[in-house]
This record gives C-alpha cells, sequence and structure tokens, in this order.
C-alpha cells in the first residue's frame, strides 16, 4: 500500500476507538504519520535513538553569544559521559543517545568522529565552510540514520550542541524562507539587547557578503549554515529510503528540515515535529513546513530534548491505538462524521 493509504488507513483505525472522533488532536496525524512512515498498519516506536550533532561555529567571534566553543566541548563531555541534560530526559523516555562530532573545535573521547572541519569559519568574513565539507557533514548525517536503522530503531530524534547555532539557523532560514534576519534572531542563551543587535547584523553581514544561493538549500547551509544543520539534514535526507520517523527538536532542527525539504519535498512524510520552541524562527519554519508542533512550553535547551519529551507522549498516544478498547468492545455505536 501506498504511504497515503496506510496513513488513511490508521486514522479509520482510530475511529474505531471508544472516544469522540479526534480528540486526541495532533497525537492522532503524528501515530499515523509513524504508521505510514514505517510502511506498517501498527507502527514500532519501541527502539528509539537521540542522534546529537556537536559543532561549533565561527559566527561567535562576533559577540553573539554569553559562551564560545568551550562550552560545546564541556557540553558534548558531558553527554558522551551520560550526564547530560538529554541523557537524564532519554533515560526516562526509554531512548539513547549517540553523540556525533560532525565539526566541534576540541577532539573529546567518548563520541562517534565524522567531522571534516574543527569548527566553521565566521561567515561575516568568508563562507562558514566549502561545499565540500557541508557535503561531508550531510554524509554523516545520512550513515548515523543507517546506523540507526540497522540497530533497530522505529524512529529517531535529532538535535544538537554547538554554541552559535541559533545564529546560524537563522541565517539559514532567513535565506530559504526570504525573511528579514530581524524576524528569526532570538536571544538563544540570553542575549542582552545589544548582543541581539549584533546577531541580527551579523547575519544581515553574512549573507550579503556570501550571496547563498536560495536554490541551492547546501549552498547556503555551507555558506552561512554549521556542520550540525547539514548533518541533520542529511538524517532528514535518508528517511525515506530507510522508512524512519525522525522526529524534530527546535530551531536549529527545524532548519535543517525547511533545507531537507527543499531537497527533497518527500522528506515531510518523515519528520514529526516535538515542540513549538521559544526562538521566533521555530514557528516561521514550522509554518513554512506545514507542520504543528503538539508541545507549547516555550522550550530553548536544545540537545534534542524537546524531541525526547514528545516520546512519552507518543508512548501513550500509541497505547490508545492499540487498545481494545473499541466501540464494539463496550457495546455503544460508533461516532459519524458531521457535516
Amino acid at each position: 500500500m501506498s504511504y497515503k493509504e496506510i496513513y488513511q488507513g490508521c486514522i479509520t483505525n482510530w475511529n474505531t476507538v471508544a472516544k469522540p472522533l479526534h480528540s486526541l488532536g495532533l497525537f492522532e496525524g503524528l501515530i499515523a504519520k509513524i504508521a505510514a512512515a514505517q510502511e506498517i498498519s501498527r507502527p514500532y516506536i519501541a527502539g528509539r535513538t537521540v542522534l546529537v550533532f556537536c559543532a561549533d561555529n565561527g559566527i561567535v567571534e562576533e559577540g553573539i553569544s554569553q559562551s564560545d566553543h568551550t562550552v560545546t566541548t564541556a557540553v558534548a563531555a558531558s553527554m558522551a559521559a551520560g550526564f547530560s541534560n538529554a541523557n537524564l530526559m532519554a533515560r526516562e523516555a526509554n531512548a539513547h543517545v549517540e553523540v556525533y562530532d560532525v565539526g566541534m573545535v576540541d577532539d573529546i573521547d567518548g563520541v562517534i568522529r565524522r567531522k571534516s572541519i574543527h569548527g566553521t569559519r565566521n561567515f561575516t568574513k568568508e563562507p562558514a565552510m566549502t561545499r565540500e565539507e557541508a557535503e561531508s557533514a550531510v554524509d554523516a548525517g545520512r550513515k548515523a540514520a543507517e546506523k540507526a536503522k540497522l540497530d533497530g530503531n522505529g524512529l529517531v530524534v535529532i538535535g544538537e550542541m554547538g554554541i552559535g547555532n541559533t545564529t546560524t539557523a537563522a541565517a539559514v532560514l532567513s535565506v530559504l524562507l526570504d525573511k528579514d534576519p530581524a524576524l528569526l534572531c532570538g536571544r538563544g542563551s540570553g542575549l542582552s539587547d545589544e548582543g541581539l543587535k549584533r546577531k541580527i547584523e551579523a547575519v544581515k553581514k553574512g549573507i550579503a557578503l556570501n550571496k547563498p544561493d536560495p536554490a541551492d538549500p547546501i549552498d547556503v547551509i555551507s555558506k552561512v549554515g554549521g556542520a550540525d544543520i547539514a548533518a541533520m539534514c542529511g538524517v532528514l535526507l535518508a528517511a525515506p529510503k530507510l522508512k524512519l520517523p525522525v522526529v524534530l527538536d527546535g530551531l536549529i532542527s527545524c532548519a535543517a528540515a525547511v533545507a531537507a525539504c527543499r531537497i527533497d519535498k518527500n522528506t515531510i512524510d518523515y519528520m514529526l515535529p516535538s515542540h513549538k520552541g521559544k526562538e521566533p524562527g521555530c514557528q516561521l519554519a514550522l509554518e513554512a513546513l506545514g507542520l504543528k508542533a503538539p508541545i507549547a512550553a516555550e522550550l530553548a535547551l536544545g540537545e534534542g530534548t524537546g524531541g525526547i519529551m514528545l516520546l512519552p507522549l507518543l508512548d501513550i498516544a500509541l497505547a490508545v491505538y492499540n487498545s481494545t478498547h473499541s466501540f464494539d468492545s463496550i457495546g455503544i455505536k460508533p461516532y459519524k462524521e458531521q457535516q
């Protein structure tokens, strides 16, 4: 059966559950989307891995963050050791965390090293990456997705760690969505008014200097993006072939999602939004993708944590979907769609 047929069949199954029609809202569609992506009527989500892509960004030279690359190093090391926020949350959600270094300045132990660059360049002075470096990061994401599938995962969550990446994500989205950077730049990890102004100006300057081509998402990512965005784009591009649903996190993964969808429109069928995010660009990206996120909690932690928070909610929805609590089982007439 086709993706559309499986999706619709899943919605029909939802309508046999003893509850008002569509009363689990967005979760009914998310479960149907997982089923259609996996090409099965009863989706499997017991196996799940959080793929966290770590990379540094040369744009931090412009004072667009309170921190520098040493924080990326420290947090990535904590994740590799199993003690970060993402690890703590993943254990509660019965998920596994895999940490990839796709472009960190420092080399650390305990991560899966797949980088061709030790931090990107300052895009207000030159392109962040060469096209070859960006494509290498995309390939690292593809291979991470392939490994996750071989390991038996029913779905994956994509996340990132990299100081300065709300700036790179805003730059990528500004080009791809043709929007003023001021609409996409937020305060990240806590910028002052002056810091936010520097961030907006840095994005404008980088776009004017490098002239990324909005018709070529890899060109955009290479010139004003980051290796983490490229790697997450790679995961999403691999998803249709692997039949692998991918849970998005916040702003940075949504920037990767917009890029992936511009390269291959079929990737949208494998994207599961998790939360709306605190950064202004996150909601604009979701709207551009036509996706509705079920969690509205002003999250901005990153590391895939918003995506992790979706997993228990999916488990709960799937428990209802797979139950025997049908209209027939309790002897009442099913609800019907009203015109």
